[in-house]
């Protein structure tokens, strides 16, 4: 079994340089060296039956491939106070692949392809803590257009269950961390009542950015009524990036925050009792000619009275951007969607084996970024970064002392075409999982080298 996940896990390393993949690097880099790159990646037709045997392996589930994985997270969760289990869904769209069965729809013009809902710890510092659990499904062409139908369905017969079977989830992982406090973040997608009247254990919250204008027990009947009917906390101000043509700016919010008793969706009025969340707004003021004013209306179950208590909830739901980042390397760096594994199982599998690995992409780029002064073994392991010590250096020997993170990543993305000019900000998740490519292969070949003397 061990031989074979590694033979997997060296199948996934290798293809992500493969020709074409992101910003086309192998394109620019040269035709020598994308040569070069190309024949080394190449793995044996013994290995390459080895590997896609495991992927088809019945008697292995995602859950199994990922429960080291999620044991380990837990570990790094008890070191920490606060944990952010960020919920969100991804598609894969598999059109280019008609042949491939045990698919199903998915949105827009995908016809052909199956959904991902995950969970990924993260500190409130950003820190990506590792993978919680994934839910993999595909859409009955039947159901299509049946919209009107399936809201009067149970929650359970209906495809948003998978945000309360997220917040479940969080429940039976908090036995395994019980001092650290637990907060579920979801996306709009996640403003499911089901969600917020579901029991939970102490040190089990959720925080979600509100879609719907509920209806309240307040003198104004409505949530967005309510809360702009609430004095105003305070300010803060957000320094808003440039995109494209559009320059980046300062924009003042004005905070507002209130406990508010929600009351029952309409259509189903007497079964439930109200529920209190706590409110927090933010909302932009003297927004610039032309451009629409920044808003967050955020719902949770953490009690929230104060400024700083509302910058904390929204400082936790900007970490929700963390699993967006993860989905990328995902898909453009593992290029899940660019495999041809034939049927939906093989590809349930081979996912959960990838966002394992590109949690350890992520998880390096933010932690050098974090705590760059740590020694590089929380990262890599010992005949790693003496491999990349020799590559870098052109020498045999390797230094007594460990090198530190940053400097190991800061190699590493070099390794993956990065720069590094005083100009440059850090190396992202890009040139690194470039560079965890190149180590692959160098750390092979020094053990090689190694045993020779």
């Amino acid at each position: 079994m061990t031989s074979t996940i590694g033979l997997a896990t060296s199948l996934a390393l290798r293809n992500w340089a493969t020709p074409g993949g992101p910003n086309g690097w192998l394109r620019w880099r040269g035709s020598w060296h994308k040569a070069r790159i190309v024949r080394s990646r190449a793995l044996d037709s013994a290995q390459l039956k080895a590997a896609y045997r495991f992927f088809s392996n019945e008697e292995i589930d995602s859950d199994g491939v990922l429960s080291s994985h999620v044991a380990q997270t837990l570990g790094r969760m008890r070191q920490v106070p606060v944990v952010l289990a960020v919920q969100d869904t991804t598609e894969f769209n598999l059109a280019h692949l008609p042949e491939t069965t045990g698919l199903g729809l998915g949105t827009g013009g995908n016809r052909h392809g199956f959904l991902m809902h995950s969970l990924l710890a993260v500190t409130p510092d950003g820190l990506p803590l590792g993978v919680l659990g994934m839910k993999t499904w595909v859409r009955d062409p039947e159901e299509a257009g049946k919209g009107k139908q399936r809201r009067k369905r149970d929650i359970r017969d209906k495809e948003s269950v998978k945000w309360l079977e997220g917040l479940e989830r969080l429940e039976t992982l908090k036995v395994q961390c019980p001092d650290t406090h637990v907060v579920g973040v979801s996306d709009r997608e996640g403003d499911v009542y089901d969600v917020f009247i579901a029991p939970r254990s102490t040190g089990v919250d959720w925080l979600v950015r509100a879609a719907w204008n509920r209806r309240v027990e307040h003198p104004e009947k409505y949530l967005w009524d309510a809360v702009e009917a609430a004095p105003a906390l305070g300010q803060t101000t957000l320094q808003v990036p440039g995109s494209g043509k559009t320059p980046a700016r300062s924009a003042q919010l004005t905070l507002r925050c209130l406990p508010v008793q929600l009351r029952p969706p309409r259509s189903r009025p007497g079964k439930e009792a109200n529920v209190e969340v706590f409110v927090i707004h933010a909302l932009e003021t003297d927004a610039p000619e032309g451009v629409d004013p920044l808003e967050w209306m955020l719902l949770t179950s953490v009690p929230t009275h104060t400024h700083e208590q509302v910058l904390e909830r929204l400082a936790w739901y900007t970490r929700r951007w963390t699993i967006e980042s993860w989905h990328r390397v995902l898909k453009s760096g593992c290029r899940v969607e660019a495999r041809q594994f034939g049927d939906l199982d093989r590809f349930v599998r081979a996912t959960a084996l990838f966002a394992v690995i590109s949690w350890r992409i992520l998880y390096a780029t933010l932690l050098a970024r974090l705590d760059g002064d740590l020694p590089c073994e929380v990262l890599l392991q010992p005949i790693e970064w003496r491999a990349l010590y020799c590559r870098v250096h052109q020498t045999k020997k390797t230094p007594a002392k460990i090198p530190s993170l940053a400097q190991a990543v800061l190699w590493i993305a070099k390794l993956g075409g990065y720069l590094g000019r005083k100009s440059d900000r850090p190396p992202g998740p890009t040139p690194i999982w470039r560079g965890f490519l190149s180590l692959h292969e160098i750390t092979e070949m020094y053990r090689i080298f190694q045993q020779d003397e």
